[in-house]
């Protein structure tokens, strides 16, 4: 019962008020917790302040989609089917602009399409801010005019679709409706009656400025004078421009000569390097080779280098301690044991046989005493010369 339509509601575009809501936002609306807590039991006196309390406006949100207060008020509406004047009244508040939104919507959705027009139009003036929910729960920021351009010029507004109106310029062409007059269309006919009247009073300022100009001249040699004024500064400005667009071709040309130079000779580079004979190029490939080998070689001796050095080092060391492990082993031996002393003249025969035995293999080795004279002079050249003796 609480969800049945008034009996006294008349059917609106050939159906039942409620109908104008899909069954299913219908159904969610007949299920949410504002319908059956705000909505029950309210009449058209009663509806406005509820209107009042309403912070937001919009369709659905949500996962289960639920509806927000705004369409329960827009059903509620349809439910009891206020009268005109009063939706009327909803338009025209200017201290609630929910409320305001409110009778707009159900205006659309209701009314006749000059009562659309003549009422929702108006109120693309209002410029107040809205705060609008969306789908995913979330508020966004938006105005009034908006919303109702939104209602005039869309099909779907708040999850509802909305009836079909015809386009403004079909009901002004076939005289349904008269030309729209914007509510600044008065400022600026004030604001074209001031240009008109400055205007007028710049032409006259400037014909008396004229007049005052040329008293005591003559009209037409001032007009020979800027004529011929003009003239030179046309002609110079030709030429400056045409000397200035050759200098620019010039460069241009000179720029374009250079750049075909050189892709000409990175061009013959790359040809001679692709064409270059194959010995060319394992030569230069055996130099390579030879260079890396050369450098390995020369790293290896390196390393031997230091490899002797370390072991002559190592070698000399232990030469170093034998020979003082030596020599302290010599030193004992002498404490311990003292030769006989050789007597001088001993000495002295054993230091002579030595001597005379090489003079006499000197001797018998430069071969200045062979028993043939001849051999023997040519020995003793052969000796002054440093040459070996003659062996016959």
């Amino acid at each position: 019962m609480a969800n049945r339509t008034d009996p006294a509601a008349k059917s609106i575009h050939g159906t039942n008020p409620q109908n104008l809501v899909e069954k299913i936002l219908r159904s969610k609306i007949y299920q949410n917790t504002y319908w059956k807590e705000q909505c029950f039991g309210l009449t058209a006196e009663t509806l406005v302040d509820k209107a009042m309390e309403l912070d937001h406006l919009g369709g659905t949100y949500g996962g289960s989609r639920k509806p927000t207060p705004f369409m329960c008020l827009v059903m509620k509406m349809l439910q009891i089917q206020p009268e005109k004047d009063i939706v009327v009244e909803f338009i025209k508040n200017e201290d609630y602009k929910y409320v305001r939104v409110l009778g707009a919507f159900y205006m659309r959705l209701t009314g006749s399409v000059t009562d659309v027009y003549q009422y929702l139009e108006p109120l693309y003036n209002d410029y107040r801010k809205l705060r609008r929910k969306l789908p995913d729960g979330k508020f966004c920021l938006t105005h009034v005019d908006e919303v109702i351009d939104e209602l005039l010029t869309r099909d779907y507004s708040c999850d509802i679709a909305l009836p079909r109106v015809q386009k403004r310029w079909t009901l002004e062409a076939s005289g349904i409706l008269e030309p729209r007059r914007s509510a600044l269309e008065e400022d600026f006919e004030e604001e074209e009656e001031k240009e008109e009247d400055e205007q007028a009073m710049d032409a006259y300022e400037a014909d008396a400025h004229e007049k005052d100009y040329y008293h005591g001249r003559s009209p037409t040699r001032e007009r020979d004078r800027d004529r011929k004024r003009d003239s030179y500064r046309y002609h110079r400005d030709r030429d400056y421009d045409r000397d200035y667009g050759r200098g620019r071709e010039r460069d241009r040309d000179r720029d374009r000569e250079h750049g075909r130079d050189r892709d000409r000779e990175r061009d013959r580079d790359r040809d001679r390097d692709r064409y270059r004979p194959r010995d060319e190029k394992d030569y230069g490939r055996e130099r390579e080779r030879e260079r890396d080998r050369d450098g390995r070689e020369r790293e290896r001796r390196d390393r031997d280098r230091g490899r002797r050095r370390s072991r002559s080092r190592s070698r000399s060391r232990d030469r170093r301690e034998r020979d003082r492990e030596d020599g302290d082993y010599r030193k004992r031996r002498a404490r311990g044991s003292a030769s006989p002393r050789r007597r001088p003249e001993e000495d002295g025969g054993a230091r002579e046989e030595p001597r005379k035995k090489k003079e006499k293999k000197e001797k018998k080795s430069d071969g200045t005493d062979h028993p043939d004279p001849e051999i023997a002079e040519a020995n003793r050249l052969r000796a002054s010369l440093g040459l070996a003796p003659l062996k016959l």
